[in-house]
C-alpha cells in the first residue's frame, strides 16, 4: 500500500529498482509526510507532558485549598480560645481587686480595734 502511494508521486529509487533518481515531487511529498509524522509525535508528547503537569498542579492546588481551610478553622478556634482566656483573666483580675479591697477593709477594722 505504501509503495503504491509513493509510486504515484514519482520515481522513488529507494523503493523501486528501475529508478535512477528520486524526483523532486516525491522528495517533497516524502519530506512533508515525514515532517508531519514527526511533528505529530512531538505535539502529542508535549500535550501529554502538559496534561500530566496540569493534573499534578490541580492536585497540589486542591491540597493547598484544603490546608488553608483547615488553617482557617484552627485560627477560628484559637481566636475563640483567646477571647475565652481574656474573659477568664478579666474575671480573675476583678476577683483579685475585690480580695485586695477586702484585705484593706479587714486591716482597717483590725487597726481600729487594736
Amino acid at each position: 500500500m505504501g509503495l503504491l502511494i509513493l509510486a504515484l508521486w514519482g520515481c522513488v529509487p529507494e523503493l523501486t529498482k528501475n529508478c535512477a533518481d528520486m524526483t523532486n515531487s516525491s522528495s517533497t511529498y516524502l519530506g512533508i509526510v515525514g515532517g508531519a509524522a514527526i511533528g505529530a509525535v512531538i505535539s502529542w508528547w508535549i500535550y501529554n507532558r502538559q496534561m500530566k503537569t496540569t493534573r499534578a498542579q490541580d492536585y497540589l492546588l486542591q491540597r493547598i485549598k484544603k490546608i488553608e481551610e483547615n488553617n482557617g478553622k484552627i485560627l477560628s478556634h484559637i481566636e475563640q480560645f483567646t477571647r475565652y482566656h481574656n474573659t477568664v483573666l478579666q474575671k480573675i483580675i476583678h476577683m483579685n481587686e475585690r480580695i485586695l479591697s477586702l484585705e484593706r477593709k479587714i486591716e482597717s477594722i483590725a487597726g481600729k480595734k487594736g
